[in-house]
């Protein structure tokens, strides 16, 4: 069937396929990294504690026949392989239904931990690499020719990650119908990048640009993306611009990465394409099936999408295979940052010895510059940004945090920059502080080298121990 295939679409299979596959490598990488002190089987949201009480067809995971740091370990670094050798091309070296399986491994590998990772993994780009990872599985290799609709699918999910997020803005904050939300928005994000501080210090009628072309691109463009060539390479080329200028402006996890990488399967490229067998019989008609069953699940996140009371980052189904989309529907106008210290001494006092803990990621230190670290996600310091906003969004957690730091934990403290206290002499107390973060002036950057001024706002968690000393423990 002629208009089952797109031939012209070789290399934009090619080019997609292997950008896909390093957003999974990172996807697991930063799992088998982080996993022990978050989720593990002494972590602060234990994995074996949520599979107790949510059953399999909630949360479908391997994780449901059985659970040890260990295995978890061992799928992790599975992923890691898998994922490595399809950047690769092995999946090009091998027949089309191996090719498949290839694709099908590391989606239901992340699909396991997404499902059992709580509160780590409840952002959107956990649901939307695993819904364009499973469509992945079904656009075959070099045996066939890309078939249409899966790239039309796959266009289907950009178009839902980029207007959703449009629309999200219009209806939400007003600063995006005022175009003043980059006035904030640099200084206030999650996690700054090394060049956060100058964007946010551009004039603001720049900034007013930035907003009007971002709902430009979110609410036009991406409508371009299903009218005919070049004009949906244009399309779609335009958003990978505005998505790499987002890259540069803060670290936002893979969000920017995989969008991109949706972006260039829209993009015709000017090479010729081989000549290759027409596809099978069974895989015409297990594409077509599977495509029409996306099409009837995108009933949920299309009517969320026209909703006066539309939501963010949402599954409708356990494996996550159509998803709704958006960010910063609303924007933080002040930065609030918790401050976590530690003591050794045996009475806590305003005037003991509290030193300080330093994140990987999220601001501390007044002087110490924001580094890259996205598409690599630091979930915790991700999370520490919205305890500073209520510590309603970490009471599951910040308890087993601070128990861990009180007991010095090696996988806790291997999340950190670094820890005050040597490894054998934990602190006897742990407190945090909530404070208020802006950006310094020009001036005060010159003067002071700080790109950060901090003002103490109140207690966040008086001066805690341990209940039971270690020693006693042990």
């Amino acid at each position: 069937m002629d208009w089952f295939v797109a031939p012209e679409y070789w290399l934009s299979r090619l080019v997609f396929q292997r950008a896909l596959a390093v957003v999974y490598l990172v996807a697991f990488l930063t799992a088998a990294l982080q996993f022990r002190a978050l989720m593990g089987e002494r972590g602060m949201l234990p994995v074996p504690r949520f599979v107790a009480r949510v059953s399999f067809r909630q949360a479908p995971s391997v994780f449901h026949l059985r659970y040890s740091d260990r295995f978890f370990a061992a799928c992790s670094w599975a992923g890691c392989a898998v994922s490595a050798a399809l950047v690769a091309g092995l999946d090009s070296q091998v027949p089309l239904g191996a090719a498949m399986v290839l694709w099908l491994i590391p989606w239901a590998l992340y699909l396991s931990i997404v499902n059992v990772g709580q509160t780590w993994y409840s952002f959107g780009w956990e649901s939307l690499l695993l819904e364009v990872g499973f469509l992945a599985v079904f656009l075959g290799n070099d045996e066939i020719a890309p078939p249409a609709v899966v790239l039309f699918l796959l266009r289907w999910i950009l178009f839902r990650v980029e207007f959703g997020a449009g629309l999200i803005k219009i209806r939400g904050d007003a600063c995006w119908r005022r175009l003043t939300c980059l006035d904030y928005h640099h200084e206030t994000q999650p996690m700054p990048g090394p060049l956060s501080w100058f964007f946010h210090h551009l004039p603001r009628p720049l900034h007013r640009a930035e907003v009007a072309a971002n709902h430009v691109t979110q609410l036009i463009v991406p409508v371009l993306l299903f009218t005919p060539q070049p004009i949906a390479t244009a399309a779609a080329s335009l958003m990978i611009v505005t998505q790499l200028w987002l890259v540069l402006s803060g670290n936002f996890s893979w969000l920017n990465w995989i969008t991109i990488v949706l972006a260039l399967s829209a993009v015709r490229y000017s090479a010729g394409a081989p000549a290759v067998a027409g596809p099978p019989l069974w895989y015409e008609v297990l594409v077509l099936v599977v495509a029409a069953g996306l099409v009837c699940l995108s009933y949920h996140p299309v009517r969320n999408m026209i909703s006066r009371g539309q939501i963010m980052n949402r599954s409708f189904d356990p494996l996550h295979l159509v998803n709704t989309y958006g960010a910063f529907g609303s924007v933080s106008r002040t930065r609030y940052e918790v401050v976590v210290e530690g003591t050794a001494d045996d009475v806590p006092r305003e005037d003991s010895d509290w030193r300080e803990y330093e994140f990987k990621g999220k601001p501390g230190d007044p002087r110490r510059w924001p580094r890259q670290f996205a598409p690599y996600h630091l979930r915790l310091d991700w999370l520490m940004w919205f305890a500073a906003l209520s510590p309603a969004y970490a009471g599951s957690w910040f308890g087993g945090l601070v128990e861990r730091l009180l007991e010095n934990d090696p996988d806790t403290l291997r999340l950190l920059r670094r820890s005050p206290f040597p490894a054998d002499a934990p602190p006897r107390f742990v407190r945090a502080g909530l404070y208020r973060y802006r950006y310094t002036t020009w001036r005060e950057l010159r003067e002071t080298g700080a790109c950060w001024h901090r003002t103490f706002v109140r207690e966040y968690l008086p001066p805690t121990r341990l209940a039971t000393p270690m020693a006693q423990r042990r």
